[in-house]
């Protein structure tokens, strides 16, 4: 073997190893967050989840957690794409959920809570917690579309094929391999042309009001600001989704922690401080979602 090939296949063992060792040691559960001493959070920018300038409903649960811990909080900014191979060491994705033959990576979080929904396709990889916010998926138009918002029938599969007949021949903003992505949704046989993008959440809204798509997919968290920041600029059409859950992930080798987080929703319930959360970043939540606010 030659000393360019020797030197190329050392390296690539050290790289590899580093990927491990990255993968061992920033996960662990409850005990080995506890010896770190900090509990990091994943999150990306989006609605009033993570606001992007330290605080949000999500920041705020997470802090809190990690003060019941007794451990410093610290917030890991990703991405969509990167987000569950943050947490799990594995970059799985819809094309390639199963973790075991997804590519390693480094760990860089220990939760993830970001207004995210379960999904089957994620949730292969991570455990989630109980719901912490529900959500559905809406279609929107700009407020000058001709497209008038459906009339409520009071069943909701019957409203979400009325909006489904209004889809042909317009072309449907997304986001790919995230809440947002009309495959997700059965539209193919609707005769809408299906126009991904690679934008975060919160930039959907504003790409449909300059003009990128007919319509646009958006998910209820994302559509109350966006409709309180862009008064009079857009109309919601009506759902294509079923109710969802928004939840926190965790890591599959982490039961003690998920379990601990779980004893702690359901002492943040008890004593007042989830529905403070609610009224200080999703006042309007529990208008459309009395069902699920009057069940806890």
């Amino acid at each position: 073997m030659g000393r360019d090939r020797t030197v190329c296949v050392v390296a690539a063992v050290i790289l590899a190893a580093g990927v491990a060792r990255a993968g061992d040691h920033g996960g662990g559960d409850l005990d080995a967050i506890r010896q770190r001493g900090v509990l990091r959070h994943l999150g990306i920018p989006y609605a009033h989840f993570v606001t992007g300038s330290g605080d949000g409903f999500d920041v705020e649960l997470v802090r809190r957690f990690a003060q019941r811990l007794g451990v410093s909080y610290e917030f890991v900014e990703t991405d969509w794409p990167e987000v569950l191979g943050d947490l799990t060491g594995r970059r799985v994705s819809p094309q390639r959920p199963d973790p075991e033959s997804a590519r390693a990576v480094p760990i860089r979080g220990d939760v993830v809570a970001t207004g995210m929904t379960v999904l089957p396709w994620r949730a292969r990889s991570a455990a989630f917690s109980s719901a912490v916010f529900p959500t559905q998926v809406w279609v929107v138009a700009r407020a000058d579309s001709r497209l008038s918002p459906i009339q409520p029938s009071g069943r909701l599969l019957d409203d979400i094929a009325a909006v489904k007949a209004l889809l042909s021949g317009r072309t449907l903003l997304g986001v790919p391999d995230t809440c947002l992505d009309p495959s997700l949704y059965k539209l193919e046989g609707t005769g809408a042309r299906a126009l991904l993008r690679r934008l975060r959440l919160d930039e959907v809204a504003p790409a449909l009001i300059q003009g990128e798509g007919d319509l646009a997919l958006l998910d209820v968290a994302d559509a109350m600001v966006a409709l309180q920041r862009y008064p009079g600029k857009m109309k919601v059409i009506g759902p294509v989704s079923v109710p969802q859950s928004m939840a926190v992930a965790f890591r599959r080798d982490a039961p003690r922690l998920r379990e601990e987080f779980e004893s702690f929703l359901a002492e943040i319930r008890r004593d007042g401080t989830y529905d403070a959360l609610i009224a200080t970043y999703f006042p309007e939540a529990p208008v459309y979602f009395r069902d699920f606010f009057a069940q806890r």
